[in-house]
């Protein structure tokens, strides 16, 4: 029963996989448009801010789809949940948040809410790589 179990887990994972290719590859054809369109629109090959925020955010986009898919790659390949990448996508989620908001129209208490998830993050970021250099370094 648990071999099946096991099986089915792993071909769910592998279709997720697949499906995550597929939305990344989608996206960063969806993200050569929006540039190509935006870059021959005139004025040639000048941006609005509007613009380069909506660019910003479709690459954080991709960049989001490429770590998900490593974090699977990794899962699929040792059966281990790398806290690192599962940080370093949200890192990356809470920045292109960051960078497409519009910080005029939301309250103070909101930002400072967005500032403690940044903060969060970061130092959860930091002492788990602290920790996995530690890990090294008593190896050797």
């Amino acid at each position: 029963m648990m071999e099946m179990l096991t099986k089915f887990q792993n071909a769910v994972l592998i279709l997720l996989t697949w499906m995550m290719a597929l939305v990344v590859f989608l996206a960063t054809a969806e993200l050569f448009y929006i540039v190509a369109k935006e870059i021959v629109s005139p004025p040639l090959i000048l941006l609005g801010i509007d613009q380069l925020l909506e660019i910003f955010g479709y690459f954080l986009l991709v960049l989001i789809g490429i770590e998900l898919l490593e974090t699977f790659r990794i899962y699929l390949a040792e059966k281990v949940i790398n806290v690192q990448v599962v940080l370093l996508v949200a890192i990356i989620a809470i920045a292109r948040k960051v960078i497409i908001l519009d910080v005029t129209k939301l309250p103070s208490m909101t930002l400072i809410g967005i500032a403690a998830i940044v903060v969060s993050l970061s130092a959860g970021y930091y002492l788990v790589k602290k920790s996995q250099q530690d890990e090294k370094a008593c190896r050797l």
